[in-house]
């Protein structure tokens, strides 16, 4: 495709593709100028470098986040509704997950996003940090939930990638923790009463679980809010 021809928006598009494909370790301009037919360089023009093209992907991805209508809901339905899309956005690109221990994410998107999430906490009655904190206590809290799938699928990728087996290399390592594990009581418990080498798995609920249960916390400490709710 002739540098003439080529959009950031198309670059930033097809960036993601290939981050959601390869990860983090398979961005680089030669593979994305391949993906878009053209040659690398011509990429440059549209973006300064890597750093730069992995921030607009990063920020792009933030519109898949949907927005509720306060006036329709309210703010814990709300919360709820952003924090289950922030966590099937950042499981969707496991990538940005990684990303965000060498990057600082920032645009439109972002903002877009990082601003409605406080107007949820205002509506809720929190004032000023509050909301600053209620909302970054969420927002951590959906991210840790995402990590583990995120290291999952780099690791796999690498794996992969070095022409080995992942399945039967995660398999490995899962029966060498089920043996570590079967050392303790509690855990060895909890081996019993699952089938092969799945005790660390949580149940289905568990993000919706911890997610209620800090929203239960945050309510509680609403200026206002009746004491012991």
């Amino acid at each position: 495709m002739p540098r003439d021809t080529l959009t950031r928006e198309q670059i930033v598009r097809t960036a993601v593709e290939l981050l959601d494909a390869e990860g983090l370790e398979g961005l680089n301009m030669r593979a994305l100028g391949k993906r878009l037919n053209s040659a690398a360089t011509a990429v440059y023009w549209h973006v300064k470098n890597k750093d730069d093209l992995l921030t607009l992907a990063g920020d792009q991805v933030w519109d898949e986040v949907r927005l509720p209508d306060l006036d329709a809901v309210d703010w814990r339905t709300a919360a709820t509704a952003m924090a289950g899309d922030l966590y099937g956005m950042f499981t969707r690109h496991p990538w940005l997950v990684q990303a965000f221990a060498t990057h600082l994410f920032h645009g439109v998107g972002k903002a877009r996003h990082d601003d409605h999430t406080l107007a949820v906490y205002e509506k809720a009655g929190f004032g000023g940090p509050q909301a600053d904190r209620a909302a970054a206590s969420v927002f951590t809290y959906v991210l840790g939930n995402a990590a583990p799938a995120a290291a999952t699928a780099s690791l796999t990728r690498r794996i992969e990638r070095e022409g080995g087996d992942a399945e039967a290399v995660l398999g490995a390592v899962m029966k060498q923790a089920t043996e570590a594990a079967s050392q303790f009581p509690r855990l060895r418990d909890r081996i019993g009463s699952v089938s092969g080498p799945d005790y660390a798995e949580a149940p289905d609920d568990t993000f919706d679980f911890g997610l209620q249960a800090l929203l239960d916390g945050l309510a509680a400490r609403i200026p206002g809010a009746p004491t012991g709710l």
